[in-house]
């Protein structure tokens, strides 16, 4: 067991060409810390349980081996509504919390999933569960409501059956991470101008003959270089791979006079999302009347459902609202036309009218919400389409833009 207390970590690399921009950590962990205490107070649950490791980032402020951790259940948190906050790090990594004021303590975790357990998940699990019920029971003052985001099923039993009720502690999560505070705000507009001089690079060296992988590694090498994360996807297409949507780069050889679409996904430095969406004409030749055509209303398309963002505004009166997509491309719409972004997309979620009664659900843009304007707009059966996303923060008026790389006027 260790206890640590400090100031600072997770301040992002710094290069000659990228200068660190100083972010405010212990007030940025506070804030986060504070934001998931008012919503399990208000959710009336003695405590969460977290699993995703990008919940325990923004609950605690410590990173560890994000990526693997999403898949193996190596370290976990425990947060209550009102108590020490305990993190459960992985074996040899203790010493990662130290400085972090948020996190009270350090303890060894129980690996309980089959990969580091094998035959021995069932007894694991009666361990750790046994554990976790006794903080639940001594910090929870007789509630034994527990908000989890994900738990396997040996673990969801064994708590079951010591008498801990489970609850959804993502959308305890998401609720939280859903309103941004001036420090998130600087770690986000951060991230962005580390994704905004990938794309630069990206577009600097674009020539026909490179490959979409060749074209799509430049934004990774920029991220890490200058002190980001990781990518989630690889939405970067060209040609007739352009439409549908949601293909991933590949080894085709761009041509000149493709479109190349890509879609950043990108975690930057502190582990916050910038997603942004271009489309370009590869070469030195001119956009035919079609790849005209369809920016242009990709660009009205964005610039219009912009228009409508304000604190306030219903999620369902936002999508009544929104640009209307021409029938000719609604079968191959984009999944939704708005989306939060935080440490990765983030609630809310807001399709398109189609979809609205399937998936759609009611709610309230705030202000400080960060979210994402998208549009894909690409012919049923068509040969080439255009994608374009731009990144804004609610401000008490309206939105403003935080991605700031500049669209193709030369297009309209």
């Amino acid at each position: 067991m260790h206890m640590f207390t400090g100031d600072r970590v997770g301040q992002p690399v710094s290069t000659n060409q990228a200068p660190a921009r100083e972010i405010n950590q212990p007030e940025l962990r506070r804030y986060r810390l504070r934001r998931v205490r008012e919503q399990l107070l208000r959710g009336d649950y003695a405590a969460a349980l977290l699993f995703d490791p990008i919940n325990i980032r923004y609950a605690t402020g410590t990173s560890n081996m994000q990526v693997w951790t999403l898949h193996n259940a190596a370290r976990y948190a425990f947060v209550p509504a009102e108590g020490p906050v305990i993190l459960y790090e992985t074996h040899g990594c203790g010493h990662l919390a130290s400085g972090v004021e948020t996190v009270d303590e350090v303890r060894s975790a129980m690996p309980w999933y089959f990969f580091a357990a094998g035959p021995r998940c069932a007894s694991n699990a009666k361990l750790w569960g046994s554990e976790i019920a006794d903080l639940v029971q001594t910090y929870g003052v007789g509630n034994q409501r527990l908000a989890v985001d994900r738990c396997e099923p040996f673990g969801a039993a064994e708590l079951l059956r010591l008498g801990i009720t489970l609850h959804d502690g993502q959308e305890v999560l998401e609720l939280a991470r859903a309103i941004k505070s001036v420090e998130e705000i600087e770690a986000i507009e951060l991230a962005i101008s580390v994704c905004e001089s990938g794309m630069r690079r990206m577009r600097e060296a674009m020539r026909p003959g490179m490959t979409e992988n060749e074209v799509w590694a430049i934004l990774h090498h920029e991220n890490i270089t200058r002190g980001g994360e990781w990518i989630e996807t690889r939405l970067l297409t060209s040609g007739t791979r352009t439409n549908p949507w949601m293909q991933e780069s590949s080894d085709r050889i761009i041509e000149a006079g493709d479109f190349l679409c890509f879609d950043t996904d990108l975690i930057g430095p502190n582990g916050y999302l910038a997603d942004i969406s271009r489309s370009w004409l590869v070469g030195e030749g001119r956009p035919t009347d079609e790849q005209r055509r369809l920016y242009g209303m990709a660009r009205e398309q964005i610039e219009f459902n912009m228009a409508l963002l304000k604190p306030g505004l219903g999620f369902r009166e936002l999508v009544e609202k929104a640009w209307k997509l021409p029938d000719l491309y609604v079968p191959n719409r984009y999944a939704i036309i708005v989306h939060g972004a935080g440490l990765c997309d983030e609630y809310p979620t807001i399709p398109y009218p189609q979809d609205f009664a399937k998936v759609g659900y009611d709610g309230v843009i705030e202000e400080n919400m960060v979210l994402c304007v998208e549009s894909y707009i690409g012919a049923a059966g068509g040969k080439q389409g255009v994608k374009l996303e731009q990144q804004v923060l609610v401000s008490s008026t309206g939105c403003r833009s935080l991605s700031s790389y500049p669209f193709e006027e030369q297009f309209l």
